[in-house]
């Protein structure tokens, strides 16, 4: 490996790094806020989690078509849904099976399924025009809105993020609750910051090492990519698999599906005509697989097994081993 290879690797790591600890800030902030206004953990892992782990994905995205990488943009979502699911959902649910909420089953995986094929549908032509991006975008605007308004009214008890009821904290509205109104603040604007540069040094890095070793920037953005901009998603889903947060791992999971679909792709295109160069119909169809097998998974005594888990973890480094080897 030569030094330029080498540094362009050091930029790839800084970059997933910065990218990590980036979401991880913008989402503890953004869910704290969410939390104080007494909205459920599902809610909250499809709306609030959801937008914050996806951001990655969006500052990636962004960058890459901005600097004339569509394939790699594209490819960046679509790794990641697969990700999502087969990955964050089969690895969680073997460390710990996962109760599913009938929401989800009712609500939010039809939406996902009718996104999903949605956006196939669009990219047959090998691009995502303004406005196909415009309508994608408006989809989510609807999407927040729907959840949100449907939460009204539930219920809730609300857990403290460490695991412990903490009313005091939520209810103070003066002295303590100014400053951790700031402080949540602070850290979602330093979370975009480092998302912002961690986004940069990724897509300069990687485009290089994928012309220096001929892969495609398709590939790259299915795989290193897809990955590394899901590692918020995957850090918040194994901790809350640890305590037994089994609501806001699968609105985690599902509900940056449906950002990465219509948030990313919405906001990406609308900036400039998104191409899928590089993106075929194999990569299309696994990803549709991988939105649709879930639903008769969690069906299953509305439970996602330990075996299930095991089978759809498999199935994603298959893929991956695939995409890189085949």
């Amino acid at each position: 490996m030569s030094m330029t290879e080498l540094i362009d690797l050091c930029w790839v790591i800084l970059g997933l790094v910065t990218l990590y600890y980036g979401a991880e800030y913008l989402v503890k902030g953004a869910s704290e806020l969410a939390l104080s206004m007494g909205i459920s953990p599902l809610v909250v892992g499809l709306t609030v989690v959801a937008f914050g782990t996806s951001a990655p994905e969006l500052v990636v995205s962004v960058k890459a078509n901005l600097e004339g990488n569509g394939g790699m943009a594209i490819g960046n979502v679509v790794g990641s849904n697969i990700c999502n699911i087969a990955l964050i959902l089969g690895f969680s649910s073997v460390i710990f099976p996962l109760q599913i909420h009938q929401q989800v089953i009712r609500r939010e995986l039809p939406i996902l399924a009718a996104v999903t094929l949605f956006f196939a549908w669009m990219i047959q032509d090998g691009i995502i025009s303004r406005l196909e991006g415009a309508i994608l975008f408006i989809g989510v605007i609807l999407y927040v809105f729907s959840s949100l308004k449907a939460a009204t009214g539930e219920p809730v008890a609300l857990p403290h993020p460490e695991g412990e009821g903490n009313p005091d904290k939520l209810s103070d509205p003066q002295g303590n609750g100014r400053r951790e109104l700031f402080l949540n603040l602070l850290l979602i604007l330093g979370g975009c910051i480092l998302l912002v540069f961690g986004a940069d040094r990724m897509v300069y890095g990687g485009a290089n090492i994928a012309r220096s070793f001929g892969v495609s920037e398709a590939v790259i953005g299915l795989t290193l990519f897809a990955f590394g901009t899901s590692l918020p998603e995957l850090a918040t889903s194994i901790v809350a698999a640890l305590k037994k947060q089994g609501d806001l791992i699968v609105g985690n999971a599902v509900g940056s599906c449906i950002f990465n679909i219509l948030a990313v792709v919405g906001m990406t295109g609308i900036i400039a005509d998104l191409a899928a160069t590089g993106i075929n119909s194999v990569h299309v169809i696994v990803m549709i697989a991988t939105s649709l097998i879930i639903l008769p998974m969690m069906w299953h005594r509305m439970v996602l097994d330990r075996w299930e888990g095991v089978i759809l973890t498999l199935g994603y480094l298959s893929f991956s081993t695939w995409l890189i080897y085949g």
